[in-house]
């Protein structure tokens, strides 16, 4: 999977298997540096539901940090 790259950050949406659905994350990065996690956000029926998640999250965070 490649980052999305989002005002100088590169960020990731991630999709974990749960149960029946997938929990969503996300990743910032800069460089090889880890920025910030978001931790679960939530469950989502579907992997591109749940990623989609992420990247928002992601992009949200680097909106009110940046």
């Amino acid at each position: 999977m490649e980052p999305e790259l989002y005002q100088g950050y590169a960020i990731w949406g991630h999709a974990i298997v749960q149960g029946d659905g997938f929990a969503a994350s996300g990743t910032i990065t800069r460089g090889s540096k880890l920025v910030e996690g978001s931790g679960v956000l939530g469950t989502f029926a579907t992997d591109e539901a749940a990623r989609l998640a992420g990247l928002d999250w992601a992009r949200a965070w680097v909106d009110s940090h940046g």
